[in-house]
């Protein structure tokens, strides 16, 4: 009688432990449970998206003088829910989105807090030509049922032909902005050259350096939505930056050595996703983050 009385009481506390783990139907009722000033980030985050989609493949589809081909899917996992767009033609190849909606924290991220909201955006661009290499450019925003706000990113070239001229600009249009918001890139830029404890280094993709990865310590150590919204900004303008790079290089001529230099890129980055970025084959179903973000053609 002893045991199933103890039992009994066992039971009992693991039903309250239960009832303290506050469980979403949905994801509106996910952003309905955040606090007024955390939904406030969310719900513009949301906007950015879709606008951001919008400019970016309206650009490309002009630079390919219209829609030539286009996808979309949805995929649904313990993690994440995933949402892919990829739009095909001559000139830019393939451009891929993909939009995480996150349900749980990913393991080794935090699980000790609960995650109410979170947003996983990426954009890779793959150019026909070889003097401008592809595009991979991220934002990350979770928010946290103690209100605490975490942001990540990651924006770069891996180039094939590097073009030293583009890779001085791209730099610049970086570093131009963390000058105007008082903010210093030496940390993101070391950061997005090297990458984190995470990445295995023999395997992993070889960025220009131009830019700055956001996988680190926030920039505003104070304010997760300034850190966001600095974020935000940087994406649009490094991205900006980059289709100019297109549309100036679309005509100029290459040679065999540059598509060379360019195979070799895009096989180099589909080994980093493999065996190195430490989500796309642990988290992301491979057909998520294979059509969202490899290119259009390997060859070995």
């Amino acid at each position: 009688m002893k045991n199933i009385i103890l039992f009994l009481i066992f039971l009992s506390l693991q039903s309250c432990s239960f009832l303290d783990v506050k469980s979403y139907k949905d994801q509106t009722e996910r952003l309905n449970s955040l606090s007024k000033e955390n939904k406030i980030i969310a719900e513009d985050l949301m906007a950015f998206i879709k606008n951001t989609d919008q400019r970016y493949f309206t650009r490309s589809n002009a630079i390919n003088s219209g829609i030539q081909s286009t996808e979309d899917f949805m995929s649904i996992t313990k993690y994440s829910d995933f949402e892919v767009r990829v739009s095909r033609g001559d000139e830019i190849q393939k451009i891929g989105r993909m939009i995480s909606e996150g349900k749980l924290t990913s393991p080794g991220r935090g699980e000790k807090r609960k995650l109410v909201w979170g947003r996983f955006y990426s954009i890779d661009v793959h150019p026909k030509t070889p003097l401008v290499g592809m595009l991979h450019a991220t934002l990350v925003l979770q928010l946290f049922e103690d209100g605490s706000v975490v942001t990540g990113g990651w924006l770069d070239v891996m180039p094939g032909t590097r073009v030293e001229e583009d890779m001085s600009y791209l730099k610049k249009v970086t570093d131009d902005y963390f000058k105007k918001n008082e903010a210093s890139p030496i940390l993101y830029r070391k950061l997005v050259c090297k990458g984190t404890h995470e990445t295995i280094e023999a395997f992993r993709r070889k960025p220009s350096c131009s830019g700055v990865s956001f996988y680190g310590p926030p920039v505003f150590r104070d304010s997760g939505e300034k850190s966001y919204r600095f974020i935000q900004g940087m994406f649009i303008e490094f991205v900006d930056a980059y289709f100019d790079i297109i549309e100036k290089r679309v005509d100029d001529p290459y040679n065999e050595l540059d598509l060379i230099a360019q195979e070799e890129m895009r096989k180099s980055w589909l080994i980093d996703q493999l065996f190195s970025d430490p989500f796309a084959s642990k988290i992301v179903p491979f057909e998520v983050w294979g059509t969202a973000n490899l290119p259009p053609t390997i060859k070995f």
